[in-house]
């Protein structure tokens, strides 16, 4: 038992100490108010707040997010495949691509894709 604790004090020496270490040879940073401000999007927080941006950037990045949950969902199909027939695996995997490159075929279309300035 005292050797558990004097594991556990001499532990917390150590932390302790290197705590005080860090306090002693950390770099000195000057703050200035634009390093101490967040960042956001690339645009700075002191101007004006409602600049118009392009809405692409919203359409890309819900494009992406569908995409994305669909190759997410991609994996499992290949788990299926040890368990049913290759008739029903065929099947579902064809009816699913079908939706997959139908949805980006009316994306762009519809000139999603298109970057427009």
């Amino acid at each position: 038992m005292y050797l558990v604790m004097y594991y556990f004090f001499l532990i917390m020496f150590l932390i302790f100490m290197m705590f005080l270490m860090s306090f002693f040879f950390n770099k000195k940073v000057y703050l200035d108010f634009q390093k101490s401000s967040p960042f956001e999007c690339g645009f700075n927080s002191m101007t004006m707040k409602r600049i118009p941006f392009s809405i692409h950037f919203f359409l890309i990045a819900v494009i992406f997010l569908i995409f994305d949950i669909e190759v997410v969902i991609l994996f499992p199909i290949v788990v299926v495949l040890s368990f049913s027939s290759i008739y029903f695996w065929f099947f579902t995997v064809s009816f699913f691509f079908f939706f997959l490159i139908f949805g980006l075929y009316h994306e762009w279309y519809n000139g999603i894709l298109n970057w427009t300035v």
